[in-house]
């Protein structure tokens, strides 16, 4: 292979510190803000002069809002969307991947285009259901309308991986009496691993973000997830706009989700690259 010229590499390098820079100093900028109080947050340096944790203090404080339940009903919400997604599209991906039926592109453009409708167009829809199943106001009632737009995607996804599965593994597991339920969970799913992390990742996100189902079906303050609380945090008086506090929530909201990352950040390129490649 040919040495890559010097300029070539310089500009390369040059290129990653760039994008680097910009997917950090976000978050970089939120946290520095989130260390000013008072008129220290109208200060133009990055880096406060005498930094403080009263932000984060205050999100805790009794008498406020409940963060700390706020946060808790997150993690709950969409741990439950994501383990409710993954058995649900495995299942699915197993079915569309490897038994051959007629209509199964049809179903597979079906799934995709109701991942493609604004959470706007089944509003109303959704609302009627969750009153009628007795889920309304409930935080725990919100995996079902998370499951519309995280359920396809995993599906559509895991579909893919499982089709690239070798034919001889499920012949041999056939011929040795195993049936579909010990195929999928025994044979299939540790080679899904990867697979299983970056989908199961970025349904989590898309869970844990998403704001205008959580704000539509929960209006009781103890049942309302993280987005919706940041919404609503309000300063000392209706024109204060308590800009250290949201910032101290989002980067609390934010840190979970980049330790999930960083944890399973190998798993992630492996599932993300996995069938890349043949032969």
């Amino acid at each position: 292979m040919r040495a890559r010229p010097l300029w070539a590499s310089v500009a390369l390098y040059a290129f990653a510190a760039l994008v680097v820079v910009v997917s950090v100093y976000p978050f970089v900028y939120a946290f520095a803000t989130s260390l000013k109080t008072g008129n220290a947050i109208f200060d133009t340096s990055l880096w406060p002069r005498e930094p403080t944790l009263r932000n984060y203090v205050q999100l805790f404080a009794p008498g406020g809002q409940p963060f700390g339940r706020h946060l808790l009903n997150s993690i709950m919400v969409a741990t439950l969307t994501v383990a409710v997604s993954m058995l649900l599209a495995i299942s699915a991906a197993y079915a569309l991947g490897r038994i051959r039926f007629r209509g199964k592109g049809v179903l597979l453009m079906a799934i995709l285009a109701v991942s493609m409708f604004p959470q706007v167009a089944v509003l109303s829809g959704l609302f009627e259901l969750m009153q009628a199943l007795g889920l309304y106001d409930r935080a725990v009632g919100l995996v079902l309308p998370y499951l519309i737009f995280t359920l396809p995607f995993t599906v559509w996804i895991l579909t893919t991986f499982m089709r690239g599965l070798p034919i001889e593994l499920e012949e041999a597991a056939i011929m040795d009496g195993c049936g579909p339920l010990r195929i999928i969970f025994q044979v299939f799913l540790p080679l899904l691993v990867p697979a299983l992390v970056s989908t199961g990742l970025l349904a989590f996100i898309g869970a844990w973000n998403e704001f205008l189902f959580a704000l539509t079906f929960v209006s009781a303050t103890e049942q309302r997830t993280v987005p919706v609380s940041i919404s609503l945090l309000t300063g000392a008086t209706a024109w204060e706009v308590p800009w250290g506090s949201i910032m101290a929530a989002s980067v609390i909201v934010t840190v979970p989700l980049v330790a999930l990352v960083l944890l399973f950040q190998q798993r992630i390129v492996s599932g993300l690259t996995a069938g890349a490649v043949k032969g």
